[in-house]
């Protein structure tokens, strides 16, 4: 089932002499339960396509379909209210109220919806971020990949139709990136949430189901991870076979 597509996506900055194509005729499907990994450069337009299709900032013409809603049909006000219901959005930087606790951070989005959080349900979401023992801290009593943690959470509580993730790994270092990573694909796996993570970092990328590349603000392609490696070790054997050949020869000589 396709959660999530678009038709001719683009987005232009500025007019005429100055006009910027930032996402050009961006066509792409995401089945629900997918990870996928966007991949790309800066300034290869990877956050302005992901701004969009979480319903951050309205494309120049095309459209973006969740669960076959065209969101931008939607006026100012219900896109905010389908932004805090259907997609979680996890940033390089965290962006933590500093005078919540994670607690009320991970809560945030369901409190602005007037919605109340079971304690059943926080419990658990705390648990499995692995922050019972700071659930009362506020951001600035935490570690870097503690904060990524509470961001997850509050990206995830309102269980939402799509996971976007903006660099996540970004701002940490390798053995919290990596544990972020986990909680990911995690996930993705025992609760069968659709996450799009935006990086330029292909060894992560090639974590995902599938990878899509943006390059110039076009897609280049779509190809599936596993099929990357497949490839990698294929030609890593051809190698191989190679030098032995190689060596067979000169030993012959």
């Amino acid at each position: 089932m396709v959660i999530l597509r678009t038709e001719n996506l683009c987005k232009t900055y500025g007019k005429n002499e100055n006009a910027v194509q930032a996402v050009k005729n961006v066509n792409i499907s995401i089945e629900k339960g997918e990870f996928v990994a966007i991949v790309g450069s800066s300034g290869s337009g990877k956050s302005t396509l992901m701004h969009m299709l979480g319903g951050v900032d309205r494309p120049t013409s095309g459209k973006v379909f969740v669960e076959d809603q065209d969101i931008y049909a939607l006026n100012d006000d219900k896109l905010a209210i389908f932004r805090r219901r259907q997609v979680g959005l996890i940033y390089q930087f965290y962006n933590l109220i500093p005078v919540l606790n994670v607690e009320e951070n991970i809560t945030l989005p369901c409190e602005l919806d007037h919605r109340t959080v079971e304690k059943e349900a926080l419990d658990e979401m705390v648990k499995s971020m692995g922050l019972e023992a700071v659930r009362t801290h506020l951001p600035n009593e935490l570690s870097g990949g503690q904060q990524q943690r509470v961001a997850i959470g509050r990206a995830l509580i309102t269980k939402p139709a799509i996971l976007l993730a903006d660099e996540p790994t970004g701002n940490l270092d390798t053995k919290n990136g990596n544990e972020i990573m986990e909680l990911l694909k995690a996930s993705n796996r025992k609760n069968k949430q659709t996450v799009i993570m935006i990086t330029h970092n292909l060894d992560l990328a090639k974590q995902a189901d599938r990878i899509i590349h943006i390059e110039d603000g076009m897609i280049r392609d779509g190809n599936d991870a596993r099929m990357d490696e497949n490839v990698a070790g294929m030609e890593e054997s051809a190698a191989g076979t190679d030098e032995n050949v190689t060596e067979t020869d000169e030993a012959k000589a």
